[in-house]
């Protein structure tokens, strides 16, 4: 089976953000813990997303994009 240019997309995504969101929960766990989990995540994704859409992705886009569309 080929992988599509879709498919590709799908698992650099995951592969950015799986160890993100990880090390963000590592880092951020003693500031959240006691919050109600709807303020945690609130604050978890205001920080993940700016990183993900300007530094991450673009990142690692370029370093694998001769691969996502052949």
């Amino acid at each position: 089976m080929k992988m599509t240019p879709k498919v590709r997309m799908v698992i650099l995504t995951w592969a950015v953000v799986y160890p993100l969101i990880t090390g963000l929960l590592a880092i951020l766990e003693p500031v959240l813990t006691g919050l109600p989990m709807p303020l945690r995540t609130l604050i978890l994704s205001a920080i993940m997303v700016p990183i993900m859409v300007c530094l991450a992705m673009p990142a690692a886009i370029s370093r694998v994009s001769g691969c996502l569309n052949s």
